[in-house]
């Protein structure tokens, strides 16, 4: 019983996303093993996780909130060119230290899951402050934004699935990407 009462939300999403970046993914992660690691009962999950769907949402929130705080670190203080080169290194430095929770911050919410819509709103706006710096606005700079998500996601999406075997060096790959699609917005 001494060991359900140290558990609280935050333990248990922490040590849920520790687990899925050690697997690298959240797929295979259950309640099961979950409380194996934490040294209690399945049970005891459920004082703090709605089932495995709740935790999955919790995760979701986990990631998203630290994706937003990095991102947001890296670009404090920068304006356009700067500011966007910036997040999306930071982006990409994300998706590989936390490898099994990056792929639940790619999905728009739902839209009565206030919570996460409103750190989803929290990155657009973000997106749409360095967008105004190059003089987008509007339709213009959501395009924009869907074009910069798609270019970093997609880049680390087949670099995380090993889809680069040239002996060429990715960092300088994906600098020269994001720089073209800097220089397109221009």
């Amino acid at each position: 019983m001494a060991k359900t009462r140290r558990l609280n939300q935050e333990l248990v999403v922490t040590k849920a996303a520790y687990l899925a970046n050690e697997a690298g993914t959240t797929e295979g992660l259950t309640l099961t093993q979950l409380a194996q690691a934490l040294d209690v009962r399945v049970p005891s999950l459920y004082n703090h996780v709605k089932g495995i769907a709740g935790l999955q949402r919790e995760l979701t929130l986990l990631g998203s909130r630290q994706l937003l705080a990095q991102v947001r670190e890296a670009s404090y203080g920068k304006v356009g060119r700067d500011a966007l080169l910036a997040m999306a290194y930071a982006y990409r430095c994300f998706a590989h230290e936390q490898p099994g929770i990056y792929p639940l911050t790619i999905r728009a919410p739902e839209p009565d899951d206030a919570e996460l819509s409103a750190l989803t709103n929290e990155w657009l706006q973000l997106l749409l402050l360095v967008m105004a710096s190059f003089n987008l606005k509007g339709d213009d700079a959501y395009h924009a934004i869907r074009g910069f998500r798609a270019l970093v996601h997609g880049f680390v999406s087949l670099e995380t699935a090993v889809g680069f075997k040239l002996p060429l060096d990715k960092d300088e790959s994906y600098t020269r990407l994001v720089t073209t699609f800097l220089d397109g917005l221009t």
